[in-house]
C-alpha cells in the first residue's frame, strides 16, 4: 500500500484518542479526520459519558471536523478509526463525503465494511469511498480486548 508509513502514523494518533475514551470507561475507539496531510478532527467514544448514542468516535470526529471545515461536507478527507464502523457511523461518513475511510480492526458483530455486511460496496448508494482496514489491527483489537476482560472481571457495565 502506497500510504502505509502515513496510514500507521495517523493510526497511532486515532489509538491515543481509543486511550481518552479508556480513561472515561468508554468502549476504547478513536477517531481522527486528516485533510492534506493536517489533522482537522478528533474523537473518541463517548456516548455513556454524554448520554448520547450517537457519541461514537467516527461521530465526534466528523463534528470536530465540520466545525473546522465550517461545512458539513467534508471532500478530500480521510477518516483514521479504530474499529470498523458501525451502521449509524458508515452513514454520517457517507453524508460528509469522506473520500477515504482506514480503520484498524474488523467488528465481526457490527463492522458494515465487510465484517457483517458492506455498505460501501453497494453500488446502489450515491456516494462512494475507499476503504482500507488491518492498519494497526492488532494493537486496537488488543485494547478493546482488555477493556472487556477487565470490566468483565469487575463485573463493571
Amino acid at each position: 500500500m502506497v500510504h502505509l508509513e502515513k496510514d500507521i502514523h495517523f493510526m497511532h494518533l486515532a489509538l491515543e484518542q481509543a486511550k481518552k475514551a479508556q480513561k472515561l470507561g468508554e468502549v476504547p475507539v478513536g477517531a481522527i479526520i486528516v485533510q492534506n496531510e493536517t489533522i482537522i478532527g478528533r474523537g473518541f467514544n463517548c456516548p455513556i459519558t454524554s448520554r448520547d448514542p450517537t457519541a461514537h468516535a467516527e461521530v465526534m470526529a466528523l463534528r470536530d471536523s465540520g466545525q473546522y471545515l465550517n461545512n458539513y461536507r467534508q471532500p478530500n478527507c480521510s477518516l483514521y478509526v479504530t474499529l470498523e464502523p458501525c451502521t449509524m457511523c458508515i452513514g454520517a461518513v457517507f453524508h460528509a463525503r469522506i473520500e477515504r475511510l482506514i480503520y484498524a480492526a474488523a467488528d465481526p458483530k457490527t463492522g458494515v465494511c465487510g465484517s457483517v455486511i458492506n455498505l460501501p460496496a453497494q453500488a446502489q448508494l450515491n456516494h462512494h469511498l475507499r476503504v482500507d482496514g488491518g492498519i494497526l489491527a492488532e494493537e486496537a483489537s488488543r485494547l478493546i480486548k482488555q477493556f472487556f476482560s477487565l470490566k468483565r472481571k469487575t463485573g463493571i457495565s
